[in-house]
């Protein structure tokens, strides 16, 4: 009993931990006056096989945080949070659309694998910007490898064409 405790606790404490990392990101984006306000989608089984479909990567669960980024009562951004599975660990990451659907932002939240870290750097991450759902996800062409993390790269770049994908879908139902 003590033990399953200790596992409720630290998960807690995890997602504690990833949600302070996100708002912390966010804030370090946006000026004073921007209006950050987290959300929870629930995602619309339909919608949710289709995309998974379309891009070739399943959703990590039934539901995504979303952030809804406003500035003067007009909402300018949405930040989605999501996971890939690395070689065999999931990889934590924020992806920031504009309200057009393009890539503005895009950061490893956490990283859990031994190898392949060098997908979050902001460097690499910056390939992504401006790409939206009619954007070339695929590695080798309009995305650079990282050898020694080819799943990392494979995974976060459909990662990245997921949520662009599944935001053409759902973008009127956000809040």
């Amino acid at each position: 009993m003590q033990y399953f405790i200790l596992i409720i606790l630290t998960s807690f404490l995890i997602a504690g931990d990833i949600k302070s990392a996100c708002e912390e990101h966010l804030l370090s984006l946006y000026l004073k006056d921007t209006d950050i306000r987290m959300h929870i989608l629930n995602l619309d089984r339909q919608i949710k096989k289709e995309v998974e479909n379309q891009v070739k990567q399943k959703f990590y669960r039934d539901k995504l945080y979303y952030w809804t980024i406003s500035q003067r009562d007009t909402t300018i951004a949405y930040a989605f949070l999501d996971n890939v599975i690395g070689k065999s660990m999931p990889i934590t990451f924020m992806v920031i659309l504009n309200i057009d659907g393009n890539i503005i932002n895009a950061n490893v939240i956490k990283y859990r694998e031994a190898y392949g870290s060098e997908v979050g750097n902001k460097g690499w991450l910056q390939q992504f910007i401006n790409f939206n759902n009619n954007s070339d996800y695929s590695s080798g062409k309009d995305i650079d490898g990282i050898s020694g993390a080819t799943i990392s790269v494979k995974s976060m770049s459909k990662g990245m064409q997921k949520i662009t994908t599944l935001y053409s879908l759902i973008q009127n139902q956000l809040k």
